[in-house]
């Protein structure tokens, strides 16, 4: 029997999407021992929202998380609690772009970890290049979960940058965003390939997300 979720004030949208469906372990199965009123529940769900910054990543996570009744963590968050900690600081700005990157995916994996093995979907939100998407799906892969990675994206120029400039993020202890790093982003910024969906900020909201809603359904 195939789950179906209704998602709350969302219409089915009328575009074509491309989801890159996964085989049948997504499914609701009644468990032999208890009859045929209780359903066993799916396994859990490991979802990735990535891209450049100022792109929706972070209401787009929510929403997933909303639809996938799932805490949402994100790298932002995590390395921002490090920040009153000056000699913890001093070695993070030794260490090379890369590697400070990987600190933040690090607690973030650790701490997805612990709710897989609960049987807890999980929903990470940060820049994440193929590296750490690749990582995000070796521990879906460990921990017997499904691994779902979107990439949002902002094809206006214009668009991005009135969100950007407009956005208070208010994260203790972190910097908000301004064009100019966003810009430094954009420029190094290479896509992960073979991701479950691909979105832009140019469209509807409640268009993107019904995307989410229907890739989560049917995954």
């Amino acid at each position: 029997m195939a789950i179906e979720r209704e998602l709350p004030g969302i219409q089915p949208s009328a575009h074509s999407v491309k989801l890159r469906r996964s085989p049948a372990r997504g499914r609701a199965r009644r468990s032999p021992l208890l009859g045929n009123h209780v359903s066993v529940a799916r396994r859990p769900t490991l979802l990735v929202v990535t891209g450049p910054p100022g792109t929706g990543k972070s209401t787009l996570a929510e929403w997933a998380a909303t639809v996938l009744d799932a805490p949402v963590l994100g790298w932002d968050w995590a390395m921002a609690a490090m920040r009153g900690f000056e000699d913890l600081q001093e070695a993070l700005e030794r260490m090379s772009r890369d590697e400070y990157r990987r600190v933040g995916w690090s607690i973030l994996w650790n701490l997805a970890t612990a709710q897989l093995r609960n049987g807890r979907s999980v929903v990470l939100d940060g820049v994440a290049r193929e590296v750490e998407v690749e990582g995000t799906r070796a521990v879906a892969s460990a921990t017997g979960a499904t691994a779902l990675v979107v990439v949002t994206s902002c094809s206006d120029t214009d668009i991005l940058r009135g969100r950007v400039e407009g956005r208070l993020r208010g994260i203790p202890g972190w910097h908000e965003l301004d064009w100019d790093h966003v810009a430094g982003v954009l420029a190094g910024w290479v896509a992960p390939h073979r991701a479950d969906l691909y979105l832009d900020a140019v469209d509807p909201l409640d268009v993107n997300k019904a995307r989410i809603g229907t890739l989560v359904a049917t995954s």
